[in-house]
């Protein structure tokens, strides 16, 4: 370990620190995405509370059911054996640690694999400090949470039968290295880019910003539909922000990434977040239909702009609209007239 150049960590202390959460065990489970959600004793946020659950907590999800939150349009809440959680702060997770690879494939840009995470959340440790990233700048324990995709360059072992190490970047984020538990990543492979329905020429995507929902197009015939979160047009303290909100048109995808860094906004106002999957662009100034991982109020605008989507929605949409994308380099961008037309509308 000591070949790692990892600062001051001890090569023990260092594995400790990135061990695997431990999570109960069920089939489904939910984490916590925002800094603390109330336990209540029943669906109902006028109920008895029954404690706080803080970020990353990770509950048994039972099932999902209707409940009353008078402050919220979402009336879905979480069913855990203790008691219900409001289900927009509770993003659905699997608890799947993967058998690390012993070789990385070799790409155009040297050895490397795009890696997805598949349990709720992995810490990481930082190899080049200091923190470049604003988001890593604000967090005391660095971590990624389920279903972020970023870049694996570097596995590390060593002779103590600790298990393996990643070394994760992103393509284009600030700079930031880190090493992290191997198990935490499952590789993508082609097929998680297989084009869906190739052969067909005439596809459009229509985004519906009253019913906060988007549908795909063949022709006259409807092929996928979900909820969607799209730029949100208040701030949380209910100003109106006319830069939050999701342009009305229609529009060309122009380009298309696995994996994408995006932040923007302002001081009290911004966003920072690494390792978005399934980012497809349509705006020129930045605008996307993309995975979400930091909440679960899909149906409510919540966006600076772009359109959140389920991590499973965001990449059917990517692998069915055009341009297709090649697992090498993970990016394309194509000139006008673009790729797949993307209506938004209030209609």
């Amino acid at each position: 370990m000591s070949a790692l150049g990892l600062g001051g960590f001890a090569s023990q202390r260092f594995l400790r620190g990135l061990a695997l959460p431990e999570v109960p065990s069920a089939d489904r489970l939910g984490r916590v995405a925002s800094p603390k959600v109330e336990l209540h004793i029943r669906p109902d946020s006028t109920s008895q509370s029954l404690g706080t659950l803080y970020e990353d907590a990770v509950v048994p999800w039972l099932r999902e059911v209707v409940g009353y939150h008078p402050y919220r349009f979402n009336q879905r809440w979480v069913e855990t054996p203790d008691g219900y959680l409001w289900s927009g702060t509770v993003q659905p997770v699997q608890n799947e640690p993967n058998q690390p690879v012993d070789l990385l494939p070799m790409t155009s840009l040297g050895e490397g694999m795009w890696a997805e995470v598949t349990v709720p959340w992995v810490d990481l440790i930082l190899d080049n400090p200091p923190a470049r990233s604003p988001w890593l700048k604000e967090s005391l324990t660095p971590r990624l949470s389920y279903s972020q995709i970023l870049w694996v360059d570097q596995i590390r072992t060593d002779d103590s039968g600790n298990p393996p190490l990643y070394r994760i970047n992103e393509r284009y984020g600030y700079g930031d290295i880190f090493w992290a538990d191997a198990r935490a990543f499952r590789p993508l492979i082609e097929d998680d880019l297989s084009p869906i329905h190739p052969e067909v020429e005439d596809k459009r995507v229509v985004v519906n910003l009253t019913s906060q929902t988007l549908s795909c197009f063949e022709g006259n015939r409807e092929v996928f539909f979900c909820r969607i979160s799209s730029g949100a047009k208040f701030n949380a303290s209910g100003e109106p922000v006319d830069e939050w909100a999701t342009p009305i048109g229609g529009f060309q995808i122009w380009r298309k990434l696995i994996s994408l860094h995006m932040s923007g906004g302002t001081t009290g106002g911004g966003y920072d977040l690494p390792g978005i999957g399934w980012v497809t662009l349509f705006v020129g100034n930045g605008v996307a239909i993309h995975s979400t991982f930091w909440h679960n109020n899909f149906g409510v605008p919540m966006s600076h702009g772009c359109v959140n989507a389920r991590p499973q929605d965001a990449q059917w949409i990517f692998r069915w609209t055009t341009p297709f994308v090649d697992y090498d380099p993970g990016d394309v961008t194509v000139s006008m007239p673009g790729g797949t037309r993307v209506v938004v509308t209030e209609a």
